[in-house]
C-alpha cells in the first residue's frame, strides 16, 4: 500500500454514496484539487467497483501518491477482494467483522470498521484494524466517543461518521477524534462538481480552523 494513513494532512473521508461511474472522474478531480486525500465509494452505489476503478486511475494519473480510494459498506471477504481488484486501498464497514478485517490486512489495505460499543471497539482492535469508525457518531455524541476512547490503546486512531460536519468538528476533536467521514454535507446524488467544490472548500476551511483552535 503506497498511501500512509498517518501522513494524511487532513483525515477527512469524502463519502460518495450513490455516485455513478460516468460522473466519478470529474468529481474525483474536484476533490483532489480541493485537498481531500481519502475518498470512499459505498458499495450500495450504482456499479461501485467500476467507480472505484475510475477513481483509482484518476488518482494515479494525478501523480498523487498519498491518497486513499476505496469502498464503504463492505460486509464480506468477497467484497474486500473485489475492492482490491478494482484498485482500492481502504475498506470501510458499518460493522465489526473479524473476517473482513483479517482479509483487509492480508491484502495490505487500510481497515476501518464501524463500532458503537466498547466491546465492538476492542474486538476490532484485537483483529488488527488500522483505525476505528464510530458510527453513528451523532448518536454517541462527543462525550460517548470520549468515554469509549479512554479505554482504547492510545495508538488507535478514532474517526467519527454519521451526523458530523463543520458545525461539530471542534467538539469531536476535543473528544479525541482525529478524522471524519463526510457524506451528505459534501455529496448527494445529483450534486455537480461545481457544487462539490464550494462545499469541499468550506469543509476544509472549517477543519483547518477547528484543528488550529
Amino acid at each position: 500500500m503506497t498511501a500512509e494513513w498517518s501522513k494524511l494532512e487532513r483525515k477527512l473521508i469524502a463519502i460518495l454514496r450513490g455516485i455513478k461511474p460516468e460522473e466519478t472522474e470529474a468529481i474525483m478531480h474536484t476533490l483532489l484539487e480541493s485537498g481531500f486525500e481519502a475518498i470512499e465509494i459505498p458499495l450500495n452505489s450504482p456499479d461501485p467497483y467500476r467507480s472505484i476503478e475510475i477513481a483509482a486511475k484518476t488518482v494515479a494519473a494525478s501523480g498523487k501518491t498519498n491518497v486513499f480510494i476505496g469502498a464503504g459498506t463492505v460486509l464480506s471477504v468477497e467484497e474486500v477482494n473485489a475492492v482490491a481488484s478494482a484498485g482500492g486501498n481502504i475498506i470501510v464497514s458499518p460493522n465489526t467483522d473479524v473476517e473482513v478485517i483479517a482479509r483487509t490486512r492480508e491484502l495490505g489495505l487500510l481497515s476501518m470498521p464501524g463500532v458503537f460499543t466498547p466491546t465492538e471497539a476492542h474486538i476490532a482492535v484485537k483483529a488488527g484494524v488500522s483505525a476505528l469508525k464510530f458510527f453513528p457518531a451523532s448518536v454517541l455524541g462527543p462525550e460517548g466517543v470520549k468515554a469509549i476512547k479512554a479505554i482504547l490503546p492510545p495508538s488507535i486512531d478514532v474517526c467519527a461518521v454519521g451526523g458530523v460536519g463543520p458545525d461539530n468538528f471542534s467538539q469531536f476533536l476535543s473528544a479525541g477524534v482525529v478524522g471524519f467521514g463526510i457524506g451528505s454535507n459534501l455529496y448527494k446524488p445529483g450534486t455537480t462538481p461545481e457544487e462539490i467544490k464550494i462545499k469541499a472548500m468550506a469543509i476544509l476551511a472549517a477543519w483547518d480552523q477547528a484543528v488550529s483552535n
